[in-house]
């Protein structure tokens, strides 16, 4: 897939696909695990817990969203960077990590999976350390707590 990659603030207009972005993703990243069940409780996360306080970026290629970063630039606080399955190897993800460091120059944390390496991998490569264990608060799954500085 290509095409050019346009970044922009999150309206309420993109929930639904952001939403059904983050389901498809994560069902193909865990497909053991049921995502179509958690979309409501996703949804009502979504509204509550991040539209609120978080800066949302989202990404569209060819004028549909491929893409999408939050970050709560009061806590620092990176919640999720989600990329389309079918854009996995671009440079999305790097271009939403740019922008969340640009609005959170201070510095960025984040939890994510021990088991996901990729991530892990993709954080390392830049500029982001480990920082300790943690749990996953919701699903009490083991994560590295991650974090980068501006130095």
């Amino acid at each position: 897939m290509s095409g050019a990659v346009t970044l922009r603030p999150y309206t309420p207009a993109d929930e639904d696909a952001a939403i059904e972005l983050w389901r498809r993703t994560w069902q193909q990243h865990f497909p053991h695990l049921d995502f179509n069940a958690r979309v409501d409780w996703w949804r009502e996360r979504w509204r509550q817990e991040l539209v609120p306080v978080a800066n949302i970026v989202v990404a569209e290629t060819n004028g549909v969203l491929t893409g999408f970063v939050t970050v709560d630039t009061k806590t620092m606080y990176l919640d999720q960077i989600v990329v389309a399955p079918e854009y996995w190897g671009s440079d999305i993800a790097l271009q939403l990590l740019d922008e969340a460091k640009r609005l959170s120059p201070r510095g960025l944390d984040l939890l994510v999976n021990k088991n996901n390496a990729r991530a892990i991998r993709f954080y390392e490569k830049h500029g982001f350390v480990y920082a300790g264990e943690d749990k996953n608060p919701v699903s009490g799954i083991a994560v590295n707590r991650m974090e980068w500085r501006n130095s």
